[in-house]
């Protein structure tokens, strides 16, 4: 019985995951959950069902929502950041799936890094912010860091079996976004609705819309450089609409390897909690001879400069990554608040690059520190863009 720790139980990737854990109770029990705590009554419904020894949520107040909820006895009840912490750190499981969004798996991963627990990562933030410093750690612990985002999943397996001393380059693909053919002129009219209807997959607001802007492949692009050990120049992108190849990888002799497969998030999270086995699941098979046929494309930098953004922070390292994280995550939730329009969310992420001197980060606290004061700089910046509103 393998115990997984869930960080991000409520949203997509962690709903996905505890389906896979009803779907073979044998091989999966769930030891520890954590959540924002927007939604108190699904937590308490998934600890009836799943009965984790404890549970942290980030905001306080649905903490005392959730006792309520929940006669005793109870899991252990955690609160704030710090008990998202030690919910990581302290939770006896095998597995820790990092599945919450944005710069707060930061240090929760990094903690269940350094007691030794074996990561799947579907938080790519965690990477792009302290990617040097994530990696020493698990070297030092011995963990290993298996990924779960569909295109990493991909390459590692396209690895798997391989020297990766012979590697040439990755090809991330990437859907193209609900705007792929959109003319630039028409970014400024772009609404919520529009860049929220994803073409081929169902995901969560943000990285859907980091999806229309491309800088979910920005974030990736860094990520892959962490994760398996690559220079920047190895990791390229390209479009590929019908979402079939996941990722990519060419050899030094111009063999090319991808991995195929339906649009199912299921794929790549059991991959992670089984390898290096696998298990069949019931999902949808691929019918090559129903796809159509596969187009690929090189992205178009002036349409979509979040991944020249993406590139100048990676090239330049240091702070850089952390501020491109945090103002991205500050102007997505102020484009979905309608606070600021399309376009001006990448232009927010380029005037904070700009703002912040380079420096290099010798510390996940100095990590912290840097993101929040990105986040307090571009907040004021939405905040005056908005007649103060914040």
């Amino acid at each position: 019985m393998k115990r997984i720790t869930l960080l991000g139980a409520t949203g997509s990737i962690g709903l996905r995951t505890l389906e896979l854990v009803s779907g073979f109770p044998e091989e999966f029990a769930v030891a520890g959950m954590a959540a924002r705590g927007s939604n108190p009554e699904l937590i308490a419904d998934l600890c009836r069902k799943y009965a984790p020894a404890a549970v942290a949520l980030l905001e306080p107040a649905a903490v005392d929502a959730l006792a309520r909820l929940l006669p005793a006895p109870r899991p252990e009840l955690l609160s704030g950041i710090d008990g998202l912490v030690a919910l990581a750190r302290d939770v006896d499981a095998d597995v820790v799936l990092s599945a919450l969004v944005g710069g707060v798996g930061l240090l929760p991963t990094m903690a269940a890094i350094q007691a030794g627990r074996t990561m799947a990562l579907a938080n790519k933030e965690t990477l792009v912010m302290a990617g040097r410093l994530m990696t020493a750690a698990a070297r030092a612990r011995g963990v290993s860091l298996l990924p779960v985002d569909s295109e990493h999943s991909a390459v590692f397996q396209c690895l798997v079996g391989h020297n990766r001393g012979d590697v040439h380059r990755v090809l991330l693909t990437a859907s193209g976004g609900p705007f792929r053919e959109l003319p630039k002129a028409k970014f400024e009219s772009v609404t919520v609705e529009d860049a929220l209807r994803h073409p081929t997959w169902k995901m969560g607001a943000k990285i859907t819309i980091d999806s229309a802007t491309l800088m979910n492949k920005g974030l990736e692009v860094i990520e892959a450089r962490w994760l398996f050990d690559l220079a920047p120049d190895q990791v390229q992108v390209v479009i590929h609409p019908q979402s079939i190849v996941h990722s990519m990888v060419e050899y030094i002799d111009g063999s090319v390897i991808a991995q195929l497969g339906v649009a199912d998030m299921g794929i790549p999270i059991l991959y992670a909690l089984t390898f290096p086995e696998r298990r069949p699941t019931p999902s949808a098979r691929l019918d090559l001879t129903r796809t159509g046929p596969l187009t690929f494309e090189s992205p178009d930098p002036d349409r979509f400069p979040a991944l020249r953004l993406a590139r100048a922070a990676l090239e330049q390292g240091g702070a850089a990554p952390v501020v491109l994280n945090a103002a991205n995550e500050l102007a997505v939730a102020a484009f979905l608040e309608r606070r600021i329009g399309f376009p001006e969310i990448t232009q927010s992420i380029e005037r904070a690059l700009a703002a912040e001197p380079p420096a290099e980060l010798g510390s996940i606290e100095e990590c912290v520190e840097v993101d929040a004061r990105t986040r307090r700089r571009v907040r004021d910046w939405i905040a005056a863009r908005s007649g103060g509103r914040s």
